[in-house]
Formats: C-alpha cells, sequence, structure tokens
C-alpha cells in the first residue's frame, strides 16, 4: 500500500490555508471546526492525484467552493488520500484537452 503523501509547495500550502480558513467559517454554524482534518484532507487530495486549480477553488461561488470541500470531505480514502466513488471536484485540474487530469 502506497503512504499518503503531504507534499505540496509552499504556495500551494498557503492556498490550500485560504482555501481551510474560508471553508471552516462557512460550516462552523453546522459545528464543524477542525481546522488540521480539513487541511489534511484538501492536501491529501491535491498531492495524491487529484490535482486541484486551488487559486480558482479558493475565489469559487459558495456553491460550488463547498461542493468541492464537502466533497473531497467525504470522499477522501484517507490511508491513501486518493477519492473513492468516482467523485471528482469541480476545481480538479484539467488536461490540455480539456479532459480531468
Amino acid at each position: 500500500m502506497n503512504k499518503i503523501s503531504f507534499d505540496v509547495t509552499p504556495d500551494e500550502a498557503l492556498v490550500i490555508g485560504k482555501i481551510v480558513s474560508r471553508y471552516l467559517k462557512l460550516v462552523k454554524r453546522h459545528g464543524q471546526d477542525e481546522e488540521l482534518q480539513s487541511r489534511m484532507d484538501i492536501t491529501a487530495c491535491h498531492a495524491n492525484g487529484c490535482r486541484l486549480r486551488l487559486a480558482e477553488l479558493l475565489v469559487a461561488n459558495d456553491f460550488n467552493f463547498m461542493h468541492d470541500c464537502v466533497g473531497i470531505e467525504r470522499h477522501l480514502c484517507r490511508q491513501t488520500g486518493a477519492l473513492k466513488g468516482l467523485y471528482r471536484p469541480r476545481f480538479s485540474e484539467r488536461c490540455s484537452d480539456g479532459a480531468l487530469a
């Protein structure tokens, strides 16, 4: 079994931190207040096979932003960092031909 990676660039880590802060503000009213878990989920997703368009995710409207953050939280395999259940965030990187990476 491959070990999960949290290997991201310092710039990516900075944007991930901003994504997590925004996400926690939106969901705090529902009782979630676990910054570390959210940071790990988004970082693991990005570093383990589903590269995210982080800057675009950060400025997405609330509906699309929540779709991706909640989807990652619900579909992330915490042993591998891979997304399961055929879930694909809207802000995943795309190949040059437009297909999802």
